[in-house]
């Protein structure tokens, strides 16, 4: 008996001191998270501890873990402090009267990482609001650390050893934490990486839940904006629909903007269309209240709505424009996204921000003047003073470019049609200076797309031509059953098309493009018979002729013969032409894509079809067949004889 009692007392001993180490010592967890830790390399630290609270490293210690039933005390570990200092290598008097007098606030407010947050509750057994307040000073600290910094700290957090009681205290006390308290909770262990599978969220949500209906607007806007950013699972999904039915009733009583918002994007684009009307019409009934950060905020709400509202598009476009000076880098181009995303165009807004990139231009590093210029080409808009300003940087440091930023600038630069004037050569000769020094590294694809951006610009580099005419590059093009293997073989006929138009002074031995004749169809559409009658009744029936293609791919709506005498009849002039020659004038309808957006600037397919169409012997004039579509005939006769011969004029008076 003895013997068996003596067993016993060491058995209880042995788990009483398993209880009492540190969890991150007992199961050797420091040599799991370290070099986990220094392998993430993605700038929020928050997704890094949250792969380490799922992963492998954190499966053993119990209080993370679902299913527990029991942790080590926050009690004990206090209790037993002065083992823990002996563990951790520090020296920690007891604190004098001065200090035991300093209200727990103040030293809160003095903790400057989570780790210095997780020393002070070493020292002190926190009430369920101290609790909560602690958790959040902690997520505070690490807001405007550096993204290694707040790695190191996330890593010396996760290795504390009150680490792991302090959210044992948040599990156990969250009955008894008042509202703001619970979401802020919530809110701080999402932040820093806290398992949403683990028992601490989970009791949360499920205290959350019962306790719905003593939020106030302040508790239900964090508390909105925490549920917005956590993934789907039973008790989560539960609290949200809980959530949305409560502010659906208190829609009509909301003074709150940020609550307002969360509410529409926790909504998302599966509103009904009810909803979506009762929403908008609340966020224009508080559109006077909009700050700066609220415009922002809305129009990437309304991204995530689908909800294309354009008066309230136009009252945060107008907000932002007015002060583009204070908002920082990623919020502008979220801006941006958000207006492509709903398809919406506001040439005050797009002005407002390219004029002031193009002023401040020395405080942008190039990745992000380049993202920008991304943004602004897929929304059709043409910042000239940016492009001038952006392209006389690149002329002066064209090394600095890595290869993604060299395909970005040619994209931009020919999808914009921009012309440099005088600096136009100059930047062509940079471009391909520094295209040449990636040759060796390109794929075939890249290589092609890099080129077909300078033969719109009408530039044809040698050492790139040839290259890609080298047969590995078009047999990998050309093969069959390659997701781009449409795409090569348009942009390969287009290029063969430049090369035969352009003629550039090429070396004889550039091998020559297959025959893609047949890959290329006209983009033919009916012609408008407004369009072909009112020109007919301009210059006559036998002068008009319509839908003519021309080279196999040129699609022209009407083409105009005209001799001499009869384009003097239809227009006399001081400046007569003494050539002989009828004159051919291609009337082409464009949509309002084919152009710039606000201008009458042509984008890269129209501009190059009018380069051709002008080396063929046509005179193109475009006609914006969206306003003749409102006309009467008479009005629409006088607009077509402004565009056509008012044109010719001009080109005579060139001449």
């Amino acid at each position: 008996m003895y013997v068996l009692k003596t067993g016993e007392e060491m058995l209880r001993g042995v788990i009483i001191f398993s209880r009492v180490i540190s969890p991150w010592k007992q199961h050797n967890l420091h040599s799991q998270i370290k070099p986990v830790i220094h392998s993430c390399r993605d700038d929020c630290a928050v997704h890094h501890l949250q792969s380490l609270l799922q992963g492998h490293a954190f499966n053993n210690v119990r209080y993370f873990c679902e299913g527990v039933t029991q942790a080590p005390s926050f009690e004990g570990h206090v209790s037993n402090q002065s083992r823990f200092q002996a563990h951790t290598g520090r020296n920690k008097d007891a604190p004098g009267k001065a200090e035991a007098n300093v209200p727990f606030h103040t030293k809160l407010q003095e903790c400057l990482s989570p780790s210095d947050v997780l020393d002070l509750m070493e020292k002190c057994t926190p009430t369920h609001g101290q609790v909560s307040k602690s958790l959040t000073r902690m997520w505070n600290t690490t807001k405007k650390m550096s993204s290694e910094q707040r790695r190191f700290e996330l890593k010396l957090m996760s290795e504390h050893p009150v680490f792991q009681c302090l959210f044992q205290r948040a599990r156990v006390h969250a009955p008894h934490m008042s509202a703001i308290d619970l979401a802020y909770t919530l809110l701080a262990a999402i932040k820093l990486g806290v398992s949403q599978r683990s028992l601490v969220v989970q009791t949360l949500l499920r205290v959350l839940q019962e306790r719905l209906n003593q939020f106030d607007e302040k508790s239900l806007c964090i508390l909105a904006t925490c549920l917005e950013k956590m993934e789907t699972d039973k008790n989560t999904d539960a609290l949200k629909q809980g959530l949305k039915l409560l502010l659906e009733d208190q829609l009509p009583t909301i003074q709150n903007v940020m609550l307002l918002q969360t509410l529409m994007q926790l909504f998302g684009n599966n509103a009904p269309p009810a909803m979506r009307r009762k929403l908008e019409a609340k966020a224009l009934s508080m559109a006077d209240e909009f700050t700066l950060p609220n415009a922002l905020h809305m129009l990437t709400t309304l991204a995530t709505m689908h909800l294309n509202s354009k008066p309230l598009l136009d009252i945060c476009s107008r907000k932002i424009a007015d002060n583009v000076h204070s908002v920082p880098f990623t919020r502008l181009l979220a801006c941006l996204k958000s207006c492509r995303e709903l398809n919406y165009r506001n040439f005050f807004l797009f002005s407002s921000i390219s004029d002031y990139l193009a002023n401040t231009l020395s405080m942008w590093s190039n990745k992000q003047v380049i993202f920008f210029l991304l943004e602004f080409e897929g929304l059709g808009f043409y910042p000239v003073a940016l492009l001038d300003a952006f392209a006389g940087k690149v002329i002066l440091n064209p090394d600095s470019l890595s290869f993604r930023d060299l395909l970005s600038i040619l994209k931009a630069y020919s999808s914009l049609n921009h012309d440099l004037k005088g600096n136009q050569q100059e930047f062509l000769a940079n471009m391909t200076r520094v295209l040449e020094s990636y040759l060796p590294k390109m794929s075939s694809l890249d290589l092609l797309k890099a080129v077909s951006c300078l033969s719109v610009l009408g530039h044809f580099p040698q050492a790139p031509l040839q290259e890609l005419l080298q047969e590995q590059h078009l047999g990998e093009l050309l093969q069959r059953g390659r997701p781009y293997t449409a795409q090569a073989e348009r942009k390969l006929y287009m290029l063969g098309l430049c090369l035969r138009l352009d003629r550039p002074a090429l070396l004889p031995m550039l091998a020559p493009l297959p025959d893609l004749h047949s890959v290329l169809f006209p983009h033919q559409r009916p012609v408008n018979p407004g369009l072909v009658s009112a020109l007919k009744s301009l210059v006559g029936e036998t002068a008009v002729k319509d839908s003519v293609v021309v080279e196999g791919v040129y699609f022209i709506d009407c083409v105009i013969t005209l001799s001499p005498e009869a384009k003097d009849v239809c227009s006399p002039s001081k400046h007569p032409r003494t050539s002989e020659k009828p004159q051919r004038i291609a009337v082409l309808s464009a949509t309002p894509s084919s152009f710039c957006f606000g201008t009458t600037h042509p984008r890269s397919s129209l501009a190059i079809k009018i380069r051709h169409l002008q080396i063929l012997g046509y005179e193109p004039v475009l006609v914006p067949i969206h306003e003749l579509e409102t006309c009467t005939n008479q009005d629409r006769i006088k607009v077509l004889k402004n565009l056509i011969f008012l044109h010719q004029e001009s080109s005579r008076t060139e001449d």
